[in-house]
């Protein structure tokens, strides 16, 4: 596969994203667009945007804070993170340029775009779906689920898959609650998938903090793909 940083650019911003296109990659190839956890733009999501693009697919991880900054402590990721979960129309923005810059990937085709967010990025592709009707999918990964302050009812055209631990700390029912009934006024196509006994941040290896609830779990994680996958295959394929 060929793999490249692209930058782009909102306002006076530059963000830096991660591509991965497959091997013979043809003319509108569908994309699968990456959107980081609280840290950024991190091994994690290019490895993610890499195996989209060994399923065919060209895989685009975005850079939601820009010049591609990457946290290096939980003070530093919640200070990165703290004024998109303040401002959802900073989130919005950052969201829609990274989608907005997929017409600069010569061979993507930009009518066949599905949206994957960890943690973090799990609401900001559910606000890219609140805003935009031309994304075709999202998926919601151990998604933080906040309403945003900004809009009472998004557009939610796209079919929505939220992946969630049944005992995530940071995802209480009366978000979800909010977040059901926002989904179901939107009349969108729309599924959730509850892992029983499991806890944040469960497709990475790298958590194992029960004080934070943040923990790898290996059987959600290989069920996750698989729905993912089938997922891919029913938005954009």
């Amino acid at each position: 596969m060929k793999t490249y940083e692209l930058s782009y650019f909102a306002g006076k911003k530059t963000f830096k994203g991660f591509v991965a296109e497959p091997d013979n990659v043809k003319h509108n190839t569908p994309v699968v667009l990456i959107v980081h956890m609280w840290s950024g733009r991190v091994e994690f999501v290019e490895n993610k945007a890499k195996q989209m693009a060994e399923k065919g697919y060209i895989g685009f991880a975005i850079d939601m804070y820009g010049d591609g900054k990457i946290g290096q402590s939980i003070n530093e990721n919640t200070q990165l993170m703290r004024p998109f979960i303040d401002d959802r129309s900073l989130m919005q923005s950052h969201v829609q340029a990274g989608f907005s810059a997929i017409e600069k990937i010569r061979y993507a085709n930009i009518n066949k775009v599905l949206a994957i967010g960890y943690c973090f990025g799990g609401l900001c592709v559910q606000d890219l779906a609140r805003v935009n009707i031309q994304v075709k999918g999202i998926v919601s990964v151990h998604g933080l689920m906040l309403s945003p302050e900004n809009m009472d009812h998004g557009k939610f055209k796209a079919k929505v898959l939220i992946l969630n631990g049944s005992d995530d700390p940071m995802v209480s029912d009366g978000h979800w609650l909010k977040l059901r009934e926002e989904l179901n006024y939107a009349k969108c196509d729309w599924q959730k998938h509850d892992f029983g006994g499991v806890m944040h941040a469960f497709t990475n290896p790298q958590a194992n903090d029960r004080s934070m609830g943040t923990v790898y779990n290996e059987s959600a994680n290989t069920r996750s793909e698989k729905l993912i996958d089938d997922f891919i295959g029913e938005c954009i394929q």
